[in-house]
């Protein structure tokens, strides 16, 4: 979706600034333009001084100027932001045996792995996100730990039970993994 909106958003602001930029040289290079060409020569301005001061005395201008950049600017800070978020993986090709296969939603096989995940002995909270391709998906885990957890013994079963399921159910050959661990806060205890 967002390589979508990506390329749509570049060919219209490339479009209107192929236009605009043909307009104006157009305008410039010539005396020759038509009599419904907004510009009439080089020496023709692109605004006059009546338009430029059109609308200032009226009440409404300022607010509508001020509230159409305010949505500009917050259009252009989200699609920003929308370049840095990682897309999850909507499907996963399963293999199953015709030659055609099958696809798999991702967030079922997520939910899959993050039930096994919490499951685990020490596993407070576990969060897994796919992505990559749907014939090569790579997986982000996200566990928070027990305070009592060992992190070594939790990240064994986990890449033992939890993602060796899931890669084997899902027929995939493997299965990379990127696993971060954080411990849950918890006090101290009062010796009485």
């Amino acid at each position: 979706m967002l390589r979508i909106v990506n390329r749509v958003l570049l060919g219209l602001a490339g479009l209107v600034l192929v236009v605009a930029g043909g307009v104006v040289l157009a305008a410039g290079l010539g005396p020759d333009v038509p009599s419904w060409w907004p510009w009439s020569g080089p020496d023709d301005v692109l605004l006059s001084q009546a338009a430029r001061q059109r609308w200032r005395a009226e009440g409404w201008w300022w607010p509508v100027v001020i509230a159409a950049l305010v949505v500009a600017v917050l259009l252009a800070l989200w699609w920003l932001l929308a370049q840095f978020r990682r897309a999850r993986l909507a499907e996963v090709l399963v293999e199953s045996g015709d030659g055609e296969g099958a696809l798999l939603r991702g967030r079922a096989l997520e939910a899959v792995i993050t039930g096994e995940a919490e499951d685990l002995e020490g596993v407070a909270a576990a969060r897994i996100a796919l992505h990559g391709r749907r014939t090569a998906p790579t997986a982000r885990v996200r566990l928070l730990l027990e305070p009592y957890a060992s992190p070594g013994e939790t990240l064994h079963r986990l890449s033992r039970e939890a993602l060796t399921h899931a890669r084997d159910s899902a027929g995939l050959a493997s299965l990379p993994s990127e696993i971060v661990l954080r411990a849950e806060k918890h006090h101290a205890r009062r010796a009485l």
